[in-house]
């Protein structure tokens, strides 16, 4: 029999603030954590903003003596763990070590760290490179370090599926622990990508918002004036353990992840399909893992990059998916408030979605002044909502066409 999946845990790190309470109190207050850069000098860039992590002290969460060993995605990642592990309660010891594991990716890992190494070899010579230098940003490195934080020794991987990554890490992490292969998991996602490479590349690609006057006002998913995504940065980290187990130990979950779908669009490296067809496939995915009807989902956690095909085709989707009911739904777009975390970006809102059905309240859409062509559902406009909310749904698609979707249940 497959076994009830809970979570227990919720760390965030992101542009709205260093914590779960101060990220979900942006959210209500109809905040946005973008701004302009500061991290590097961006006067040349075509895009000069974006959501950093601001007030970020590592040294609160890796010793001086490590600092030199872990890119800033591997913090980010192992503060928002030690965030999870905190508010879960969750102990570690030598009679679940190995029934406990790490399921925590990253879309690009250490960039920042191989930007500064480059510029090392150049000016300075091979001999000059740090013996730190791959351990410190291979992509499975936050995953390694967060095991070895917390000494789990269970099932231990790193999905790098570009925006869907952090949604795959909780999904697989859901489907290890429901199949009987761990007790718990550490799951999500974390990504720092607010470097030159990084903004240059996207900037390159002509996907960012160019809003350089307004940056707050730059994400807006579904509106008819939106001109591209806005880049982010953070972490979000889930706990997740076999529901008699949690409940045994006295532990009081958010939500229960009941259903998982993933698959691929086979179009294009970075465009969606034009009819959502292969985000419509995962919804319906996951519909069927969680053997729940359509008309049961009041709340979806879009995908909503503020991007112009992403967002229509989301849209297409949603209404193909779920037909009548669509136009009854809740939709709403935290990138809003936060920007597009990428790699990270599927592990933060897995996190929101479980506050939002532990609070019974929906996070808005920030920015959305005139609703774009074909964009006609609820996105729960500005303003955060009060809601009485059994089921819902979160979605991640990513480059190479890579999808995903989860569905939750209140407890």
């Amino acid at each position: 029999m497959k076994r009830r999946v809970v979570i227990t845990g919720v760390g965030l790190v992101s542009p709205l603030g260093v914590g779960t309470a101060e990220t979900w109190q942006g959210l209500m207050e109809g905040r946005s954590g973008v701004g302009p850069i500061e991290l590097f000098d961006a006067s040349e860039f075509s895009t000069r903003f974006a959501g950093e992590v601001r007030g970020f002290e590592p040294l609160n969460y890796v010793t001086k003596k490590d600092l030199k060993k872990v890119d800033r995605f591997v913090q980010f990642g192992l503060a928002a763990s030690q965030f999870a592990m905190e508010d879960s309660g969750l102990v570690i010891d030598s009679t679940n070590a190995e029934r406990v594991g790490v399921m925590l990716g990253s879309g690009i890992g250490g960039l920042a760290t191989m930007e500064s190494t480059h510029t090392t070899l150049l000016s300075r010579g091979p001999s000059r490179i740090s013996p730190f230098f791959i351990p410190s940003q291979i992509v499975n490195m936050a995953a390694g370090q967060v095991s070895i934080r917390w000494g789990a020794q269970g099932p231990n991987g790193t999905p790098c599926t570009a925006c869907t990554t952090g949604l795959h890490a909780v999904g697989d992490a859901f489907r290890l622990i429901r199949d009987g292969y761990a007790d718990g998991m550490i799951s999500g996602g974390t990504e720092a990508v607010v470097t030159p490479l990084g903004v240059g590349g996207f900037a390159a690609m002509k996907a960012l918002s160019k809003r350089n006057d307004d940056p707050q006002s730059a994400s807006r998913p579904w509106d008819r004036d939106r001109d591209g995504f806005v880049v982010g940065e953070g972490a979000g980290v889930l706990i997740l353990e076999e529901f008699e187990r949690a409940k045994a130990r006295g532990a009081e979950p958010y939500a229960e992840i009941v259903g998982y779908g993933m698959g691929a669009d086979a179009y294009h490296i970075s465009a969606p399909h034009p009819e959502g067809e292969g985000a419509a496939r995962v919804m319906e995915l996951a519909l069927q893992d969680a053997a729940v009807n359509r008309d049961q989902i009041g709340y979806i956690n879009a995908h909503g990059t503020s991007t112009p095909l992403g967002d229509a085709a989301e849209v297409k989707a949603i209404h193909r998916v779920f037909g009548d009911h669509a136009k009854k739904l809740a939709v709403s777009s935290t990138k809003s408030s936060t920007g597009h975390l990428l790699g990270a970006a599927g592990g933060l809102e897995s996190g929101i979605l479980a506050l939002a059905i532990h609070h019974q309240i929906l996070p808005p859409t920030l920015n959305l002044d005139n609703p774009g062509e074909g964009c006609d559902l609820d996105f729960v406009p500005k303003v955060a909502r009060q809601v009485d909310l059994e089921y819902a749904l979160t979605n991640s698609f990513g480059f190479g066409g890579t999808n995903g979707a989860l569905i939750f249940r209140r407890v």
